[in-house]
């Protein structure tokens, strides 16, 4: 995500940072480099011209012309803006002293509003242990309702559903009368949408709206969508107030205006955000970490978040043993393995990381094939095998090729390489430092 916009922002403020003192016409180059990225980007032209204009003042008010580390100062100044201009703070949703909290969705057809309305169940019941029920009103569109059932059962949610045939009024009515009785915490009603905004739609909301009485009314607009999906957003804005926006597909909009426009045209902040296809990859939207991200800074917090959603303690404590007594095996590097993949797309894991972040990824070869390589010759090993790699001499290495649809030379490079992170695990293991140069030539 934002990966052009990463790119030029990030090379505009390398050329800045080289420079030992800044004059003002640097820093007006270095505004035309920005604003040229931000509108190649699709943000809006009306938000460039103001935050460009705001970025020029506060540079040249914090004296970075002919001062020391002016670089430092303008990066920390763009991150500030970009920041305030998704939202600055990131809003938590609150939670109604008298349970359900209801919660309305709301967004065109095509939006991925169904989709984010399952994603952001699994998200209430992990992050807060609530019991989440859903509330099928979406009934013109073909299959929306079950699709609902589908995508809310695999969130763990409960879905209450009467077909196609009532008014989606009733529906919602009905629903939130059976989330008051089985005592649920939340009750998320799917509305219809349509394919553009119209006078029907936005009455059939007003009328779920003042049926239910939401305590959020959340709008799903599509990021791919660029300013389209700004202008639809100003449009519900105008007809049906809502609380915030859900930014879906978030992960495949490589430019960013969406994202970067809606609140400075809406006045609504990104409350959470869809950053893949699997129902655990949506989060709270964090403005002032996405702007780091943007920058090449990396996003630590949400990295941690992410291991810490994903790896038990217990068995953290399991591994260390291990490593401690040497006894780490190819099983529980397959486990580890897998428990990183669940965090998300490598390529997005290491844009968390400081120094890896933005341009710099754009050369680096993350092939989640070779995951998958790495996975099937473990999977086609024998027990012992994983246990103790030393035993798979040159027969035992070509059967494993043949089970696992590689080559020898596939298996030859995996156990060297294990081999070689090993010997780092056992010095590290012992209180000693690593012979990193070893480990980098067997990983050649």
């Amino acid at each position: 995500m934002f990966g052009s916009l990463a790119e030029r922002l990030q090379g505009t403020l390398a050329d800045v940072r080289q420079r030992g003192t800044l004059s003002e016409q640097d820093v007006d180059d270095a505004m035309r480099e920005i604003r040229l990225a931000l509108l190649e980007a699709d943000v809006n032209f009306k938000v460039v011209r103001q935050f460009t204009t705001e970025l020029k003042e506060r540079c040249l008010q914090a004296d970075v012309v002919g001062g020391l580390n002016p670089g430092q100062q303008v990066v920390k100044i763009v991150g500030e803006e970009l920041t305030a201009l998704m939202g600055g703070a990131s809003p938590e949703l609150a939670f109604s002293p008298r349970p359900p909290t209801v919660i309305l969705m709301a967004g065109l057809q095509g939006s991925g509003k169904t989709t984010a309305t399952a994603k952001l169940a699994a998200y209430l019941r992990e992050e807060h242990n609530s019991s989440v029920a859903l509330a099928a009103c979406d009934v013109y569109r073909p299959a929306a309702v079950e699709q609902l059932v589908k995508v809310g059962t695999q969130a763990g949610a409960v879905v209450y559903e009467q077909g196609t045939d009532r008014d989606p009024v009733e529906i919602a009515s009905w629903a939130l009368g059976r989330a008051r009785e089985d005592g649920k915490d939340v009750l998320i009603v799917d509305t219809s949408g349509r394919l553009h905004v119209d006078a029907e739609l936005m009455a059939e909301l007003v009328r779920i709206r003042d049926a239910v009485k939401p305590l959020y009314v959340l709008l799903v607009v599509d990021a791919m969508t660029g300013q389209d999906a700004v202008n639809v957003a100003e449009s519900f804005a105008e007809s049906v107030q809502f609380d915030g926006v859900v930014m879906s597909k978030l992960d495949g909009d490589a430019r960013g205006g969406a994202a970067l426009s809606v609140k400075a045209v809406t006045g609504k902040p990104i409350m959470f955000a869809s950053t893949g296809e699997k129902l655990g990859q949506f989060e709270r939207f964090h403005p002032d970490r996405m702007a780091q991200r943007i920058l090449g800074m990396g996003d630590v917090m949400s990295l941690i978040e992410k291991a810490e959603r994903e790896f038990d303690e217990g068995d953290a404590r399991e591994l260390e043993r291990k490593l401690r007594r040497n006894e780490f095996g190819l099983d529980d590097f397959l486990d580890q393995l897998r428990m990183v993949r669940k965090m998300g797309p490598l390529t997005s894991i290491l844009g968390m990381i400081p120094g890896l972040a933005g341009h710099q990824l754009q050369n680096m070869k993350v092939d989640e094939r070779e995951l998958d390589r790495i996975q099937a010759i473990i999977l086609s090993m024998t027990p012992e095998e994983r246990r103790r790699p030393e035993l798979i001499n040159g027969s035992r290495r070509l059967r494993i090729a043949r089970g696992s649809g590689t080559t020898v030379q596939h298996v030859n490079r995996l156990v060297k390489q294990f081999g070689e992170m090993r010997k780092v695990m056992r010095q590290v293991g012992r209180g000693k430092m690593p012979d990193l140069r070893a480990l980098m030539r067997g990983a050649r």
